[in-house]
């Protein structure tokens, strides 16, 4: 049990760090620069103009983590089926 738990938590840093390292990439904002963009600019200058990093940190990035933990964990159950 600790061991799948693990291998899904690796799962989730690993995508997460590729997905922040895609974002980068694209020129989209991650969580701490877009925080950082609210508090220098406000909630609302920041959503006006980071309406393409509101939309990975809100819908891509968490579905990105959610199907890498999905993948891993089913992954991990058939393979216990098998035995």
């Amino acid at each position: 049990m600790l061991i799948k738990i693990y291998l899904i938590g690796l799962a989730i840093l690993i995508t997460a760090i590729l997905a922040n390292w895609l974002a980068s990439f694209l020129g989209i904002e991650t969580w701490y620069s877009f925080l950082i963009e609210v508090n220098k600019s406000g909630l609302t200058a920041t959503l006006k103009s980071k309406w393409a990093s509101l939309i990975f940190l809100l819908i891509i990035y968490p579905s990105l983590l959610g199907l890498s933990a999905f993948l891993v964990y089913i992954n991990i159950s058939n393979q216990n089926t098998e035995k």
